[in-house]
């Protein structure tokens, strides 16, 4: 006979009896119900917070601090120009073309060109942000360079993904 909902049941010893302490000594857990005599965790809502160390100056706390998180730093991402020689047929070339062949991570918002390398395809690059050697080296390459809005790189991304899924 298969299997059906009525006698449907877990497997043996997959499911555990729940802990009932403080119901005599017969239990194993009656009395101080596992928590031995006194003390801070014998009582209710005896918990010790974390990095507490029974009064002496915690390690966090004696520790130097040092530097501090930008709030508004803005993640750009680098790509050179021998990267793009090496993966692009001449053409178009975009953020949403360098996610989708990897040469950027998925999440990247501003993408920057920089000028490692040397361009012999005629390129059409769209980024947000051009190193000056990686302008001169497309234009001289018969290629030209456009300059895409900061504002619009989160834009881009989620529209790299939609594709993606697609």
């Amino acid at each position: 006979m298969g299997t059906t909902l009525s006698t449907l049941k877990p497997p043996e010893g997959a499911r555990r009896k729940r802990k009932r302490v403080g119901r005599g000594p017969g239990s194993g857990t009656g009395k101080t119900s596992g928590r031995g005599h006194k003390g801070q965790k014998a009582r209710s809502g005896g918990s010790i917070a974390r990095g507490f160390e029974g009064g002496q100056m915690p390690l966090m706390r004696r520790l130097p601090k040092r530097g501090f998180k930008n709030i508004y730093r803005v993640q750009v991402d680098a790509v050179n120009l021998d990267v793009l020689e090496r993966v692009f047929e001449p053409g178009e070339v975009g953020p949403a073309q360098m996610r989708a062949r990897g040469v950027v991570p998925r999440k990247a918002a501003i993408v920057k060109i920089l000028g490692r390398g040397e361009v012999t395809k005629a390129f059409t690059v769209k980024a947000h942000r051009f190193s000056q050697t990686a302008r001169d080296k497309i234009v001289a390459a018969g290629g030209t360079v456009q300059v895409l809005s900061e504002l619009e790189a989160p834009v881009a991304a989620t529209e790299a993904q939609a594709e993606a899924t697609e």
